[in-house]
């Protein structure tokens, strides 16, 4: 009688561990999948920015040919959100409600990403790793299912701010904006350091655009006009662009700050001309893929090699494609991290302990570090000026944590 006892006791726990192992896997994962979703921009105002999603495709199929992550193959899902809210919040539904992803994973976009946010965290599905360096994804208290990956724009802001009061003692800037809070935070952070300086009346002329307008060329007159010698250029690529060409068309050559989300060789600068582009300065902190030193460096060439054989239609030199392959495989380590615990809680929990983790694209002495009360990725960045073939860097590694707030 006590044996069977026993022998009953027993199966009820094994039964009880195997229902433990099987709750260890969560909506979007299977002995053999896990599902991903995404949406990018592949149409609209902003569609260069859709490389990303091309990008972060790519690595995934390399992976998938690997093998996969512990056994499992990624099925990533992709659609266009147009740089439309409203669409953005359609597809994400979609992407929850009926594919059962597991995560949003490299998503593009403030105000696509802010339509979701609260959608995301009330549905406890992790929102990782949106590509925009938007201040308020590192709010792990209030929306803990979303984080950032981009340096954020404020602390970009800081960077342009320092060296204008370092190098520029009689600056008179002007500042265009997009008018969301894309383009708000890096005013944002601009502002903060000139005003911890007592240097806020260096400003002389503020200009914000839509994006449902058809060009900026008005606000960039104005900004001429105004005496400014400075520009703080904050735009997104068709803008950007559009404000390189008309300031070197009107003959207006102030020290130019273009925002990292619009400085891409081959979609920004080549377009609007590289002459008009000479001088321009940005932060950098992936290899800038047009800049032949990097031809022979390995991590670059496997970068290449696996865009080509995944998304022959790509162009490798298009720095969003390297952010697309970045985000792929910082997300890649978080589920090797998990082991398997596909939990969407522990995929949160192990996108918060990212230590000293160094991608291939990265810059030297850029690494990725989380924690659970700091949800921004990368910090580190450096100046760069734009000699007319690449982005030379001006040497000085920020630790834009350490900058003032």
């Amino acid at each position: 009688m006590r044996r069977t006892i026993l022998r009953s006791a027993l199966l009820s726990v094994a039964v009880l561990c195997l229902g433990v192992a099987a709750s260890a896997q969560d909506v979007g994962v299977t002995a053999t999948e896990i599902k991903i979703g995404n949406a990018e921009p592949y149409s609209g105002s902003a569609s260069a920015y859709g490389a990303v999603g091309t990008g972060i495709d790519a690595y995934f199929k390399k992976i998938n040919d690997q093998g996969g992550i512990g056994g499992r193959k990624i099925n990533f899902i992709s659609y266009d959100s147009a740089y439309s809210p409203p669409r953005m919040f359609e597809v994400t539904r979609r992407l929850v409600e009926q594919d059962h992803v597991l995560a949003m994973v490299g998503s593009i976009g403030t105000p696509t990403n802010t339509a979701i946010w609260k959608y995301m965290n009330s549905q406890k599905v992790p929102q990782l790793f949106v590509v925009t360096g938007a201040t308020k994804w590192g709010d792990p208290k209030g929306h803990p299912w979303t984080m950032g990956w981009l340096p954020t724009y404020q602390s970009e802001g800081r960077v342009y701010a320092q060296y204008v009061l370092d190098n520029m003692p009689n600056a008179k800037i002007g500042i265009l904006y997009q008018n969301d809070d894309y383009g708000k935070d890096y005013v944002v952070g601009f502002k903060d350091i000139l005003a911890a300086a007592g240097r806020s009346n260096l400003i002389v002329k503020e200009q914000t655009y839509e994006t449902t307008d058809p060009t900026i060329d008005s606000q960039v007159i104005n900004l001429k006009n105004s005496g400014a010698n400075v520009f703080l250029d904050v735009t997104i690529p068709k803008y950007a662009s559009q404000a390189i060409k008309k300031a070197y068309e009107i003959g207006w050559h102030p020290l130019h700050f273009l925002n990292s989300v619009s400085n891409s060789v081959s979609v920004v600068l080549k377009p609007a001309g590289i002459e008009a582009s000479k001088g321009l300065l940005t932060i950098e902190f992936v290899i800038d893929p047009s800049d032949p030193r990097y031809a022979n460096d390995p991590g670059f060439k496997e970068y290449v090699a696996d865009l080509q054989k995944y998304q022959p239609h790509a162009n490798p030199y298009d720095q969003f494609n390297v952010w697309g392959y970045s985000v792929a495989q910082t997300f890649a380590q978080v589920l090797k991290q998990c082991g398997n615990d596909l939990s969407r809680e522990n995929v949160m929990r192990q996108a918060a302990n990212l230590k000293d983790l160094h991608l291939p694209l990265l810059l030297p002495g850029i690494t990725i570090n989380t924690s659970p009360t700091d949800f921004y990725p990368i910090k580190q960045v450096y100046l760069a000026k734009f000699d007319g073939t690449r982005w030379v860097l001006m040497g000085k590694l920020y630790d834009t944590a350490k900058m003032h707030r």
